[in-house]
């Protein structure tokens, strides 16, 4: 295994080099290119140095999958804020917070709530009563093959969704950053990801976070350091500075539209920093904060990292820490995006990506002096290689996490009935690593151009819809059994997946058509509306689903001018067309320009969609408009499925369940025989 390793090792400069032949446009200039690779490879030999000894002292199947139970609290904690800060946290909150302000720090507040209930509720006893997997948790009361084949199957949907965003995303951003093909970007993550989970096991796993956390947490202090020094770490003044930005307050006027007219420019800056220019509907911002905070809980590649440590004291303490590294973290991304809306400015990070996920990296470029210097390009490069890790020790947690259900609850826990060697255990480990991670790299490929941001949102639905209650049930309710843990988490995964199915994360044909087209061809003039007051629905459900003779709740609506037409893409073209040909000074032609590419990339994109709906009018479940009306099915998901999980267990019975509850609750309590969990 080692001597394999060794010819992995010095196959990266090879692969390192193709990709560098297959590097394209980017958002690093091409003579600074060399740069941004040194950066790359300094840091993936780092971790792949760190993968070598991992790989020296890792033979068993707990160090394979639990490091030997040899990480600190400390050690952990930095490791699970490794495993959870992914590049949607780094990348991907900053960039809503310098679009919409307020309501993107709000993601973060949810998911630092989350660690509480993984404090009180589940870190300690899942150290205690379980061995390496979610399984081994739900099978110490309950039968052991039919909830282990149930919890794997679980894991591995929840890890899928999970994986499938991080591998199209990383493959999106490596692309944007540095200008890798996509194709090249997924496979070079999911190689690197292979050689940490095969060769190194969760020893490697671990500390490629801890490198990859300490990293983020640098560059993110860094950035705010050079941010905030301007107004002498006062946090009013910087506030007053957001308010009193000019791109800010046009970002807000943009939002707005015609809302905004009757606004100072004061107050459109203080709108930035105040809820709901993002998050519109508080029916759906409570289902997404039940699914980040109840989802975290159930995630495997979180609950993985808890049996880790050697006491229950130590995964207390891990949590502590993740949770103070977390938050501290989230606070940062509060400077993040809004010094990157007012000095890189919303229209220049939308136009590189819509979502703004380039927002950090563009306020790197510019603290270091901009397109054109290489100290900005440096500081581009090296955020740029944070991202990388931070998509490449995630998407290896996952895998881990997925492979380990495989091995440990199918093969060796109902496959070979928990009589497979020592050794047989870690080559089943090492050859499901290999698998998942394959099919992790194909997946993303074929994922190419799909929206899969849902899926995210999804993955913590489903993890706090069928994983959550059915350990928490476990843990804390005697009656609990099994026929109740595996119908509420059949119940909970599918209803959570149907929800979403028939929601607006789906594409529908018909509301798609009428965008690209309003894009293209304009909008009409409208005539002066009166103002309106708020409007009730007429039941809760109405507010869930599109029901016939259904009436939604609607909020006040001020009076609103009349608005004049607005021209679409169509006919701006032919304008600034003629404007340019007509223009004769450099800087207007200059300004022309880059309002005609960004025209163009609009019209471009409308004429994309009608493309891909060109002669269809339903979504795949055979609908013309969402049925289920939230983004996230949690605040629906998740109580079926603990109702499912109690309703069964209290129609059923179960002696095992009952005979195992002593032991169970003084083991979650006292963590006495730990390890022998999974043995009953």
């Amino acid at each position: 295994m080692r001597k394999h390793f060794n010819k992995l090792l010095l196959s990266f400069p090879i692969l390192f080099t193709a990709s560098a032949a297959f590097a394209g446009t980017s958002a690093v200039a091409d003579e600074f290119k060399w740069m941004t690779f040194a950066v790359f490879g300094a840091i993936i030999a780092c971790t792949m140095i760190v993968t070598f000894f991992a790989a020296r002292s890792t033979h068993s199947t707990s160090e394979f999958y639990a490091a030997g139970r040899s990480v600190s609290g400390i050690q952990n904690g930095w490791a699970i804020a490794g495993d959870y800060l992914s590049a949607a946290s780094f990348l991907g909150i900053a960039g809503l917070i310098s679009l919409y302000g307020y309501d993107g720090f709000m993601y973060s507040v949810g998911w630092l709530v989350a660690y509480i209930t993984v404090l009180l509720v589940i870190a300690e006893p899942c150290r205690n009563i379980g061995k390496y997997t979610m399984g081994d948790i739900l099978a110490f009361r309950n039968d052991p093959k039919k909830t282990k084949v149930v919890a794997a199957l679980s894991t591995i949907t929840v890890s899928t969704f999970y994986l499938t965003a991080q591998m199209v995303g990383g493959g999106v951003l490596i692309k944007t950053l540095i200008g890798i093909d996509y194709e090249v970007s997924v496979i070079g993550v999911g190689i690197l990801m292979l050689a940490y989970v095969v060769f190194g096991g969760m020893k490697a796993t671990t500390w490629v976070q801890i490198i990859k956390a300490v990293l983020l947490v640098t560059a993110s202090l860094l950035l705010v350091a050079f941010v905030w020094a301007p107004y002498g770490f006062s946090l009013p003044g910087y506030l007053q500075s957001v308010v009193s930005d000019a791109n800010v307050q046009q970002q807000v006027a943009r939002l707005l539209g015609d809302r905004s007219s009757n606004m100072t420019a004061l107050e459109l800056g203080q709108r930035f920093l105040e809820p709901g220019l993002f998050l519109k509907n508080p029916v759906d911002q409570i289902s997404l904060g039940m699914a980040l905070v109840f989802g975290t809980a159930g995630m495997p590649h979180i609950l993985m990292r808890f049996f880790t440590v050697p006491t229950a004291q130590a995964a207390r303490t891990s949590v502590i820490w993740a949770m103070g590294i977390i938050g501290g973290f989230y606070v940062l991304t509060l400077f993040l995006g809004t010094a990157a809306a007012m000095l890189v400015g919303p229209v220049k990070i939308a136009a590189v990506d819509a979502g703004g996920n380039m927002a950090a990296p563009l306020l790197a470029q510019y603290l270091g002096g901009g397109e054109s210097s290489m100290l900005g390009n440096f500081f581009l490069a090296f955020v740029a290689a944070v991202a990388f890790a931070t998509i490449v020790a995630v998407v290896a947690g996952l895998v881990l996490a997925s492979a380990s259900a495989m091995a440990h609850d199918i093969y060796v826990g109902v496959i070979r009935g928990e009589k497979a060697t020592p050794q047989e255990q870690v080559v089943a480990a090492r050859v499901s690593s290999v698998i998942v991670g394959i099919l992790a790299i194909a997946v993303g490929i074929l994922a190419k151009g799909q929206n899969v941001a849902h899926l995210v949102a999804l993955a913590f639905a489903v993890a706090a819809s069928s994983n959550l209650p059915a350990i928490a049930l476990t843990l804390y309710w005697k009656p609990c059994n099994t026929k109740g843990i595996i119908a509420g988490m059949v119940m909970g995964t599918a209803t959570a997946i149907l929800l979403v199915m028939i929601s607006p994360n789906m594409t529908y044909p018909i509301a798609v058509r009428a965008a690209a087209n309003k894009v293209l061809d304009g909008e009409a003039a409208t005539p002066a509306r009166l103002a309106r007051p708020a409007v009730g629905g007429y039941s809760f459900v109405c507010e869930l689903f599109a029901m016939e003779d259904c009436r939604q709740s609607e909020p006040a609506r001020p009076a609103e001018p009349a608005r004049a037409a607005k021209p679409g893409t169509r006919e701006k073209l032919v304008t600034l067309t003629a404007s340019l040909n007509a223009a004769t000074e450099e800087s207007t032609q200059k300004a022309i320009r880059a309002e005609l590419a960004q025209v163009q990339k609009l019209h471009g994109k409308a004429l994309e969609d009608l493309a891909k709906v060109e002669g269809k009018t339903t979504s795949m479940m055979g609908l013309e408009k969402p049925y289920f009306l939230l983004k996230n099915p949690g605040l629906v998901s998740i109580p079926l499925g603990f109702l499912f999980v109690i309703l069964f267990s209290m129609l059923t019975t179960d002696p095992r369940s009952e005979e195992m509850w002593d032991e169970m609750y003084v083991r979650q309590n006292t963590g006495i025989n730990a390890e022998a969990a999974s043995e009953h």
